[in-house]
């Protein structure tokens, strides 16, 4: 069975996107749209790897992200942030905070594969 990711984003059509291109390669995709229970998909998912919008309903990207890096049951789980906002101050705040790879809205499919198939080492 394929890896397992963690999509946390609330725009349909970016989750129904990346779910299309990364069920097609093998993964298995489970998807969250809200902030504020993001950690509580996490831990109920435990993924290989999490996509991690930076906006998101409840509570933002970033602070899942800072949480996630305090708690040692997952500070060591790859994650890739995603953004609309592409300036630079976000993705500093996003390496700043543990993020291991940042891309910004729109992205490619094959540049959001390979970063994925980096981050969990398949």
């Amino acid at each position: 069975m394929g890896k397992r990711v963690l999509l946390v984003e609330d725009e349909p059509n970016i989750i129904e996107a990346i779910r299309f291109i990364l069920s097609r390669d093998g993964w298995r995709v489970d998807t969250h749209s809200d902030g504020a229970s993001a950690l509580e998909a996490v831990a109920r998912v435990r993924p290989d790897v999490m996509i991690l919008d930076v906006m998101l309903p409840g509570k933002s990207g970033f602070d899942i992200l800072r949480e996630l890096r305090a708690d040692p049951a997952t500070q060591a789980l790859p994650v890739l942030m995603l953004t609309a906002k592409g300036q630079g101050k976000d993705r500093d705040l996003a390496l700043q905070f543990g993020a291991n790879r940042f891309m910004t809205k729109p992205f490619s499919n094959d540049e959001v594969l390979d970063c994925l198939r980096e981050l969990a080492g398949a």
